[in-house]
């Protein structure tokens, strides 16, 4: 009997240093390796943005190894689910995947406070 494959689910904001790299790492955190999970951006960083790094330290999430990855075609098309934030019209489209856009604020420019009340408000409830 085959093993059926893994759901897989792709976050993408426009740097993925942020939004998108968060998000990632919840669904990770909560369902281990139950969903394949991806993250990239439209036009990415050098570096995952340093305070959303400290703020997902702190509930116990290390993303300091994390790097932002470009956005190829290949990974929406090898995802079930593509969630966007912020993007806009630069993510493919590929008829048959499910498109969601989460309107999320841009950790960008912010400090980790403002990282850390968006990071404890939508993390895992271990976290809060």
């Amino acid at each position: 009997m085959s093993t059926p494959a893994l759901p897989s689910v792709l976050f993408v904001c426009v740097h993925n240093a942020g939004r998108s790299q968060m998000a990632a790492a919840f669904l990770t955190h909560l369902a281990g390796d139950r969903v394949e999970v991806r993250s990239a951006g439209s036009a990415p960083a050098d570096q995952v943005n340093p305070a959303v790094v400290e703020a997902m330290r702190e509930i116990g999430i290390d993303l300091s190894a994390e790097t932002p990855k470009v956005l190829t075609a290949a990974a929406v098309q090898s995802s079930d689910v593509v969630i966007t934030m912020g993007c806009g019209d630069t993510c493919p489209y590929f008829p048959g995947k499910r498109y969601l856009d989460w309107q999320l604020p841009d950790p960008a420019g912010q400090g980790v406070a403002a990282v850390r009340r968006s990071a404890t408000r939508s993390g895992p409830a271990s976290a809060h």
